[in-house]
């Protein structure tokens, strides 16, 4: 394991610090997990995009457009 030091905002770091408390979780497992997820979800993301690169690209203007007609913006 690697140790490191990560620049946290004092509201943010007070709220792990209770989270950390209230279930009996070191901080340092707190932040790893909520790292791993987040990354888990980056490759999720990528996987997404490899399976529909094939597909035809919209303009976002036009995508707009058909929103505003159906009422929806």
């Amino acid at each position: 394991m690697t140790r490191t030091t990560v620049a946290l905002d004092d509201k943010l770091y007070r709220a792990l610090k209770l989270k950390s408390a209230v279930s009996s979780r070191p901080l340092s497992e707190i932040v790893s997990d909520a790292v791993r997820m987040s990354l888990r979800e980056d490759a999720l993301d990528l996987a997404a995009f490899d399976e529909r690169k094939s597909e035809r690209a919209r303009p976002f203007e036009d995508i707009l457009a058909e929103l505003k007609r159906d009422g929806l913006i």
